[in-house]
């Protein structure tokens, strides 16, 4: 499969791209989800905004399939950006929902986190971040239901698919980043994103501290990260990372909390 990559740069474009092999990266008002083609079917990672249904679908007529083809939805974390389609994936679809277990309650409400600063001076500070966030809005982010999901997913246990669980805590408590070693590819979530909506701020980097219940934790979270070594990092927000985690970790540690 061929596919355009980038480096290090968050994308204004919504749309459907393929970033490695079998993966598909499903962007609406810069937040991503990821369809990937595994031995054993088809596994979405994360599941965006409400407003991201139409691109979840032109993914998935990728490999010509109806979303009732989907084995599983894993989430790196419960916030209201990343479980925007679960509702109707369970309603009408029947698709099992997996998340680190200290992270249910979040799905279950998820606009119930913990942050270590108010969001209500970001739009002060940090005037790039306002047209992203309104985008986010007319993208469903005001309007997410939560659901019920599975607390199983075990750092270190591969999930169905293969996809290898990482605990990165920090910015929520049961955050998990997915490794697929066999493809050289990290799912890290919002544990290292590479575009951050809240300050409009490009570049390889934990996400603000508005949306961050601990930011010392989430910077040291960043070594699990780079242990594994991965050539690719496909990001919560912003584009595809295609430097290697090491270097993009380099490039975190040195904004650091913001």
């Amino acid at each position: 499969m061929s596919g355009r990559r980038t480096s290090g740069i968050g994308r204004t474009d919504d749309g459907v791209r393929e970033v490695a092999d079998g993966v598909f990266m499903i962007t609406r008002a810069l937040t991503n989800s990821y369809l990937v083609d595994t031995d054993d079917g088809l596994v979405l990672v994360d599941a965006g905004l409400p407003r991201s249904w139409p691109l979840l679908l032109a993914a998935l007529a990728a490999f010509r399939s109806p979303p009732d083809d989907l084995v599983s939805v894993v989430l790196t974390h419960g916030h209201f950006d990343h479980v925007g389609t679960l509702e109707r994936l369970q309603r009408d679809h029947h698709v099992p929902v997996h998340v680190h277990e200290a992270d249910v309650p979040l799905v279950r409400h998820p606009y119930r986190y913990d942050r270590e600063a108010s969001r209500a001076l970001y739009p002060v500070r940090h005037p790039g971040g306002l047209p992203v966030l309104a985008r986010m809005a007319r993208a469903g982010a005001l309007a997410v239901r939560g659901v019920e999901a599975l607390g199983d997913i075990r750092p270190g246990v591969p999930t169905i698919g293969g996809l290898v669980p990482i605990a990165t805590p920090g910015h929520t408590y049961g955050h998990v980043a997915f490794h697929l070693p066999d493809r050289g590819v990290l799912f890290s979530g919002d544990a290292l994103v590479t575009f951050d909506p809240y300050t409009g701020r490009s570049g390889p980097q934990i996400v603000a501290r508005a949306a961050t219940a601990d930011s010392a934790t989430a910077l040291d979270a960043l070594a699990l990260l780079e242990g594994t070594g991965a050539d690719t990092v496909l990001p919560g927000h912003g584009d595809a990372w295609t430097d290697g985690v090491d270097r993009a970790v380099v490039h975190a540690r040195a904004i650091g909390a913001h």
